[in-house]
Protein backbone atom coordinates (compact mmCIF):
# COMPACT_ATOMS: atom_id res chain seq x y z
CA UNK A 1 0.00 0.00 0.00
CA UNK A 2 1.65 3.23 -0.77
CA UNK A 3 1.91 6.03 1.52
CA UNK A 4 0.17 8.95 1.27
CA UNK A 5 -0.12 11.08 4.57
CA UNK A 6 2.69 12.53 3.42
CA UNK A 7 0.92 14.27 0.35
CA UNK A 8 0.39 18.11 0.69
CA UNK A 9 -2.77 17.22 -1.43
CA UNK A 10 -3.90 15.14 1.08
CA UNK A 11 -3.42 16.87 3.99
CA UNK A 12 -5.41 20.35 2.69
CA UNK A 13 -8.22 17.59 1.34
CA UNK A 14 -8.11 15.73 5.09
CA UNK A 15 -8.10 19.19 6.85
CA UNK A 16 -11.27 20.28 4.47
CA UNK A 17 -12.95 16.88 5.42
CA UNK A 18 -12.69 17.85 9.06
CA UNK A 19 -13.59 21.37 8.77
CA UNK A 20 -16.72 20.41 6.89
CA UNK A 21 -17.68 17.70 9.67
CA UNK A 22 -17.30 20.36 12.21
CA UNK A 23 -19.42 23.10 10.33
CA UNK A 24 -22.21 20.77 9.17
CA UNK A 25 -22.54 19.92 13.02
CA UNK A 26 -24.11 23.47 12.91
CA UNK A 27 -26.24 23.87 10.22
CA UNK A 28 -29.96 23.84 10.54
CA UNK A 29 -31.96 20.75 10.68
CA UNK A 30 -32.69 21.46 7.04
CA UNK A 31 -29.41 21.71 5.53
CA UNK A 32 -27.52 19.45 8.15
CA UNK A 33 -29.68 16.10 6.71
CA UNK A 34 -29.84 17.40 3.39
CA UNK A 35 -27.17 19.19 1.47
CA UNK A 36 -25.05 18.57 4.84
CA UNK A 37 -24.93 14.92 4.36
CA UNK A 38 -23.65 15.39 0.61
CA UNK A 39 -21.00 17.94 1.22
CA UNK A 40 -19.57 15.53 4.00
CA UNK A 41 -19.69 12.49 1.44
CA UNK A 42 -18.41 14.41 -1.11
CA UNK A 43 -15.89 15.87 1.13
CA UNK A 44 -14.52 12.48 2.15
CA UNK A 45 -15.08 10.92 -1.32
CA UNK A 46 -11.96 12.95 -2.10
CA UNK A 47 -9.91 12.17 0.07
CA UNK A 48 -10.06 8.51 -0.96
CA UNK A 49 -10.05 9.83 -4.09
CA UNK A 50 -6.48 11.34 -3.61
CA UNK A 51 -5.74 7.60 -1.85
CA UNK A 52 -6.50 6.05 -4.82
CA UNK A 53 -4.81 8.10 -7.39
CA UNK A 54 -1.44 7.83 -5.40
CA UNK A 55 -2.08 3.90 -4.87
CA UNK A 56 -2.43 3.56 -8.77
CA UNK A 57 0.63 3.58 -10.74
CA UNK A 58 -0.98 2.16 -14.60
CA UNK A 59 -3.48 4.74 -14.45
CA UNK A 60 -3.23 7.35 -11.94
CA UNK A 61 -4.14 10.06 -14.95
CA UNK A 62 -8.05 8.19 -14.96
CA UNK A 63 -7.78 9.14 -11.23
CA UNK A 64 -6.42 12.20 -11.23
CA UNK A 65 -9.64 13.40 -13.84
CA UNK A 66 -12.02 11.71 -11.89
CA UNK A 67 -10.69 13.59 -8.84
CA UNK A 68 -11.08 17.04 -10.71
CA UNK A 69 -14.08 16.25 -10.96
CA UNK A 70 -15.48 15.46 -7.95
CA UNK A 71 -14.09 18.76 -6.97
CA UNK A 72 -16.12 20.77 -9.59
CA UNK A 73 -19.25 19.13 -7.97
CA UNK A 74 -18.07 19.84 -4.35
CA UNK A 75 -17.67 23.27 -5.19
CA UNK A 76 -21.02 23.76 -7.01
CA UNK A 77 -22.51 22.02 -3.90
CA UNK A 78 -20.53 24.48 -1.53
CA UNK A 79 -21.90 27.39 -3.83
CA UNK A 80 -25.36 25.98 -3.49
CA UNK A 81 -25.47 25.20 0.36
CA UNK A 82 -23.60 29.02 1.01
CA UNK A 83 -26.90 30.66 -1.50
CA UNK A 84 -29.57 28.56 0.24
CA UNK A 85 -28.36 29.67 4.17
CA UNK A 86 -26.65 26.60 4.99
CA UNK A 87 -23.42 28.41 6.34
CA UNK A 88 -23.60 30.13 9.17
CA UNK A 89 -20.81 32.55 8.01
CA UNK A 90 -19.22 33.47 5.04
CA UNK A 91 -15.99 33.11 6.89
CA UNK A 92 -16.91 29.12 6.84
CA UNK A 93 -18.04 29.30 3.29
CA UNK A 94 -14.89 31.56 2.05
CA UNK A 95 -12.31 28.71 3.83
CA UNK A 96 -14.44 26.00 2.39
CA UNK A 97 -14.28 27.37 -1.53
CA UNK A 98 -10.77 28.53 -1.09
CA UNK A 99 -9.81 24.83 0.41
CA UNK A 100 -11.48 23.65 -2.88
CA UNK A 101 -9.31 26.04 -5.24
CA UNK A 102 -6.01 24.47 -2.96
CA UNK A 103 -6.83 20.94 -3.58
CA UNK A 104 -7.92 21.32 -7.44
CA UNK A 105 -4.43 23.62 -8.46
CA UNK A 106 -2.36 20.62 -6.55
CA UNK A 107 -4.58 18.34 -8.32
CA UNK A 108 -4.06 19.77 -11.56
CA UNK A 109 0.20 20.03 -10.65
CA UNK A 110 0.03 16.48 -10.53
CA UNK A 111 -1.46 15.91 -13.92
CA UNK A 112 0.79 17.50 -15.36
CA UNK A 113 3.51 15.97 -14.03
CA UNK A 114 2.59 12.99 -14.69
CA UNK A 115 1.74 14.46 -18.66
CA UNK A 116 5.47 14.92 -18.69
CA UNK A 117 6.75 11.38 -16.62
Amino acid sequence: MARYEHLPIFKVAFDLAVHIEKIVKNFSRYHKYTIGTELRNQSRAIVEAIIEANSKKDDRRGCLLALREKLEQLKVLARLCHESGGFQSTKAYLYTSEQIVNIAKQNEGWLRMRNTK
